[in-house]
C-alpha cells in the first residue's frame, strides 16, 4: 500500500452529498463503467432536491476530495411492501482507492442514516457475475433476501403465449381479497389494449380510485406513498410511465412504473413495475393484462427494451401472471441486511 493510500484513508470521512459534488461523482463513474452518465446523475439531483425526505446520498472525502459516493432512496410501498426500508441505489469509490474501507465509510454514514429514521432494513441488488460488488455485499453482512428478481423483454407482439385464463390469488400481504391480474389468452395483446379496458396515462384526478383499489387489496391505507408515486408521475414524466384502466367509465385497475437509467449499476435503461393493482370487482375482466400490453407499447416508444420487478417468491398468483406476460427470472439478485 502507498503511502499516499495510507493518508487517503486515515484522513477521510463522510458527510451529506451535495450539488456542488456532481461533477466529482460523474467523473468518478466514469472512471468506474467507462462511460459518462451525467445525465443519470442530474436526474437523481433533481429528484433528491424535489424530495428530500425520499433520498439519502453521501460523500466521503480524502484530504478534502470527493473520493467516494453512495445513493439510496427510502422505500414506503413500492413492490407490495408495507415496512419502510432504504434501497441502496449505487455507490462509487475512485478506482486507486478501492479496497481502503471507503465504501464501508459510506455504508456505515447510510446504515446511520436508516437507524436514526427508524428503518431496520436495507435493501439492494447485483447481477450474480459482479463478484467484486457479491463481494463487498457479502462483507457487509448482506444476505439473500426472501424476493426474486424477474424480467423481461419488451415486446410488441403477443403479451405471453398462456392459455386462456384468469388468475386469482390471495394478497401475500393479507389471508383475504382475492387478488385478480387479469391473464389473457395467446396473442392477444392488440385486443386486450384496445377492447378490455381503456388503458390512459395516470392523471392526477384519478388519486382517489388508486387509493380506493390498492386499500382494497393489501388491507393498509398507503396514501402517502402512493401521493408520492403520482406526484413524481405529474412532475417528471420521464421518470414516470404510469397508467390506469377504466371500465365503463370507473377506474378498475392501474400500473406504476418508471424508468430507470443507472440503479444498481446498470448501464442501459430499463423499467421498473413497481405496484399493480386491479380492482376485486372487475377480476376475471383481463383488466391487469391490458395494462401491462399498453405499458409494453409506450416502454417501446421511448425505446425502453427491458422491464422488472420484484415479486415476493411466495406470490404464486403474481409470479403465474407475471411468467405467462414474459417474464422469467432475472440475472439480477436481491440482498437485504436487516440493521
Amino acid at each position: 500500500m502507498t503511502d499516499a493510500k495510507t493518508e487517503a484513508r486515515a484522513g477521510s470521512q463522510a458527510r451529506p452529498l451535495a450539488p456542488r459534488d456532481l461533477d466529482a461523482v460523474v467523473a468518478i463513474d466514469a472512471a468506474i463503467t467507462g462511460r459518462s452518465r451525467r445525465a443519470y446523475f442530474e436526474r437523481r439531483l433533481r429528484a433528491a432536491m424535489a424530495e428530500p425526505a425520499l433520498h439519502v446520498q453521501y460523500a466521503v472525502t480524502c484530504g478534502g476530495e470527493l473520493c467516494g459516493y453512495v445513493l439510496a432512496r427510502r422505500l414506503v410501498g413500492e413492490f407490495g411492501r408495507n415496512e419502510a426500508a432504504l434501497r441502496l441505489e449505487v455507490i462509487g469509490v475512485k478506482p486507486g482507492l478501492q479496497g481502503q474501507g471507503m465504501g464501508s465509510l459510506l455504508l456505515a454514514a447510510l446504515e446511520a442514516d436508516a437507524r436514526a429514521a427508524g428503518i431496520r432494513h436495507l435493501r439492494t441488488q447485483a447481477a450474480w457475475f459482479d463478484h467484486g460488488m457479491l463481494e463487498f455485499l457479502d462483507h457487509a453482512g448482506f444476505g439473500l433476501g426472501r424476493n426474486v428478481v424477474v424480467d423481461c423483454v419488451v415486446h410488441a407482439g403477443a403479451l405471453g403465449a398462456a392459455e386462456d385464463a384468469s388468475v386469482a390469488t390471495q394478497d401475500y400481504r393479507r389471508d383475504t381479497a382475492e387478488v385478480d391480474y387479469g391473464a389473457g389468452a395467446a396473442n392477444d395483446f392488440e385486443a386486450l389494449a384496445r377492447d378490455a379496458a381503456d388503458v390512459r396515462t395516470l392523471r392526477r384526478e384519478d388519486f382517489p380510485d388508486i387509493v380506493r383499489i390498492d386499500r382494497r387489496l393489501t388491507g393498509a391505507d398507503r396514501t402517502a406513498y402512493l401521493k408520492e408515486v403520482v406526484d413524481e408521475a405529474m412532475n417528471d414524466s420521464a421518470v414516470r410511465v404510469s397508467l390506469t384502466a377504466r371500465v365503463d367509465d370507473i377506474v378498475a385497475g392501474f400500473v406504476m412504473a418508471r424508468t430507470d437509467f443507472g440503479d444498481f449499476g446498470r448501464s442501459e435503461p430499463v423499467a421498473v413495475l413497481d405496484t399493480i393493482g386491479v380492482d376485486p370487482d372487475y377480476a376475471h375482466h383481463h383488466v391487469g393484462s391490458a395494462l401491462l400490453s399498453q405499458l409494453f407499447v409506450n416502454l417501446q416508444a421511448l425505446q425502453i427494451e427491458r422491464v422488472e420487478t420484484v415479486v415476493s417468491r411466495d406470490d404464486f398468483g403474481l409470479l403465474g401472471f407475471l411468467y405467462k406476460a414474459g417474464f422469467q427470472p432475472s440475472q439480477r439478485l436481491g440482498f437485504v441486511k436487516k440493521l
